[in-house]
């Protein structure tokens, strides 16, 4: 059995291992008792969504796909806490499990890679566009309906490789994650995110532990972010305010202004592009779960009711066997 004092639980791709590794640095520097060698240990666990890599998480079932196996070895004892991009937390957590802390907040922009070397407006029609992000797709395909996209999917090294190899001309991926892995130097154009909304969370890392553990909250209460807890919290109330979930194309992204106050842009948009409803919100940093709930009742209240039912892969500007 593990004689560390804390058991990190994470998946094993280089952008997980490097979470983990800045969350044990975090913990090192805060806590004397934890920078003894062996003091922490970085336990790493494969997710159903790391397995399964010839569909799309909307047909797989889910983005909880990448956390579900992590949040049973917490309820089972078998790790202390989880690290995750919050970006594929679900809206809901498994009962007994609670959101513990944030970690200062990377860059929430996405970053596009293209191999001629061009933005998204000046890339040839018909090129080849992959993505396995129903919120990127249809932002693309709003912009720009003459693009194909194709699923892809893969960690960062892998799907920056396939597209080097010609599988496809373009793709876009995190800012924050390219630059916690030091690849930000292959990025070809970072995109506003009056362009392009960004996830909901993009960016942030989410510490998850057991609500009753009062030994490992302690210590994981010390590394939040305040101003990262309210920007996501936010941005999750339009979330859980739509029941949102991969198959549905959201989007939000929360500021904190000069002034300390929080600002709140969120977008609802069908996967092909067609038509889309936006929304902002402003007001204290308090109210931040409030104005996040309260942006997407309203979207939600303004959509149709086929909004979602379409096959977001259908209708001929995207779809296809997953590259």
């Amino acid at each position: 059995m593990s004689s560390a004092l804390l058991r990190i639980g994470t998946r094993g791709s280089p952008l997980a291992l490097a979470q983990a590794h800045e969350t044990r640095d975090r913990l090192a520097a805060a806590f004397p008792d934890l920078a003894e060698a062996g003091a922490i240990e970085i336990v790493v666990i494969k997710t159903t969504g790391d397995r399964i890599l010839d569909r799309t998480l909307m047909e797989a079932g889910g983005k909880g796909l990448f956390t579900k196996e992590i949040e049973d070895a917490m309820l089972e004892g078998r790790v202390d806490l989880a690290v995750h991009s919050m970006k594929d937390v679900p809206t809901w957590l498994p009962d007994g499990l609670q959101l513990t802390a944030m970690l200062p907040r990377e860059d929430p922009r996405d970053a596009w890679f293209c191999r001629q070397g061009c933005g998204i407006d000046a890339l040839p029609s018909g090129s080849v566009v992959g993505t396995a992000s129903l919120r990127r797709q249809a932002q693309i395909l709003a912009r720009r309906p003459d693009l194909r996209i194709v699923p892809l999917r893969g960690n960062v090294q892998t799907r920056l490789t396939k597209m080097d190899e010609g599988l496809v001309d373009a793709t876009l991926l995190a800012m924050a994650g390219l630059k916690r892995l030091g690849l930000a130097d292959r990025i070809t154009a970072a995109i506003d995110p009056k362009d392009m909304l960004p996830a909901v969370a993009q960016g942030a890392i989410g510490i998850e532990t057991r609500a009753g553990d009062d030994r490992t909250n302690a210590y994981i209460r010390a590394l939040n972010c305040a101003v990262t807890w309210d920007r996501v919290t936010a941005e999750r109330g339009v979330l859980a305010a739509l029941d949102g979930s991969c198959r549905t194309p959201i989007a939000a992204l929360a500021r904190i202004d000069p002034d300390d106050r929080l600002s709140l842009s969120a977008l609802v948009i069908r996967p092909d592009g067609s038509q889309w409803f936006t929304t902002t919100r402003a007001g204290s940093r308090a109210e931040a779960a409030a104005l996040g709930a309260d942006a997407g009742q309203e979207l939600k209240s303004r959509l149709p009711a086929d909004f979602f039912r379409a096959d977001p892969l259908q209708g001929g500007a995207a779809g296809g066997p997953v590259v």
